[in-house]
């Protein structure tokens, strides 16, 4: 594994120190707060460390209170039940004496059944993708090749957008945006860490599809809203890697009440259905005679 991947990797492997409670490594960066889906990632790590040989296919959770990088965060991990089937466990991240998580994860253990599912969209293969990025940038006068150059180097899981043409698009679709997404380096054979890094994943652009319609996507002014993630859900339907390009499909059927919703799918690129997502997240308008103030 390369030295970033390696970082993710050590970041999801939290230390067990006492039967059903973990301590998740938090390194200090200049952002104002933990990213969401590093403590949905080390919750499930924890829950999963509890419950040897199952594999989670669902998890529900709900972001109760920023957490402040550079303080170990503490996970409880409730055995709520052990079934035959399933297992189901309750995870809360405490920091200094303050839940800021909280996650209820189930576990199934793999049977034989029917198979539908949804096709996967049409979107343009991960180098086709990467072609058409890197040219739009050019044509908006930026550095293409340092600008993509960045992503592969400063993340572990590199996420390839999808160019999409918001000026054509009709309204009804504005909310809709695809990454291929794949870690930079080959990854462990555990599948629990594969769901762990596809849950950390997970959280990455969701708010920004709820912010699209309304001009406050990807490539556009962010400062118009206040936004913040409020829970988060994950089923696992198949399993997958993620050292492997998995589409990313994300939309946002509805906002209102100064709340939007996001759903995501996850495609492998035979066009497998693998995982689903849902999360509601706080979409604030910001007064424009603000901006900027402390």
């Amino acid at each position: 594994m390369n030295e970033r991947m390696q970082a993710l990797v050590d970041l999801l492997d939290v230390e067990q120190i006492d039967d059903t409670i973990f301590r998740g490594r938090n390194p200090d960066h200049p952002r104002p707060r933990v990213f969401g889906g590093q403590v949905a990632a080390q919750s499930l790590m924890a829950a999963g460390r509890t419950v040897p040989g199952i594999l989670p296919h669902s998890l529900h959770a709900y972001f109760l209170r920023p957490g402040k990088p550079g303080i170990p965060i503490i996970y409880t991990v409730d055995r709520i039940r052990d079934g035959n089937s399933f297992a189901t466990r309750r995870v809360v991240a405490i920091q200094r004496g303050e839940a800021i998580f909280n996650m209820s994860a189930q576990f199934h253990v793999e049977e034989p059944g029917p198979s539908h599912q949804l096709p996967m969209p049409e979107v343009p293969d991960p180098e086709q993708s990467l072609q058409r990025v890197q040219e739009a940038v050019r044509k908006q006068g930026g550095p293409a090749e340092g600008w993509w150059s960045r992503w592969r180097t400063e993340q572990a899981v590199e996420m390839r957008p999808v160019p999409l043409d918001d000026d054509n698009a009709d309204p009804q679709t504005r909310g809709r945006q695809y990454f291929w997404v794949r870690a930079t380096s080959e990854m462990p054979d555990d599948p629990l860490l594969h769901l762990c890094v596809a849950t950390h994943t997970s959280d990455h652009s969701l708010l920004s599809a709820m912010r699209r319609p309304h001009g406050g996507g990807r490539g556009h002014d962010f400062n118009r809203f206040m936004s913040a993630s409020l829970d988060h859900a994950l089923w696992f339907h198949r399993p997958f890697r993620m050292d492997q390009f998995i589409l990313y499909f994300q939309e946002s059927p509805v906002t209102a009440g100064a709340r939007g919703l996001s759903l995501g799918r996850y495609f492998t690129q035979d066009g497998e259905l693998v995982a689903s997502v849902c999360q509601e997240g706080l979409l604030r308008p910001v007064d424009p005679s603000r901006r900027g103030r402390g």
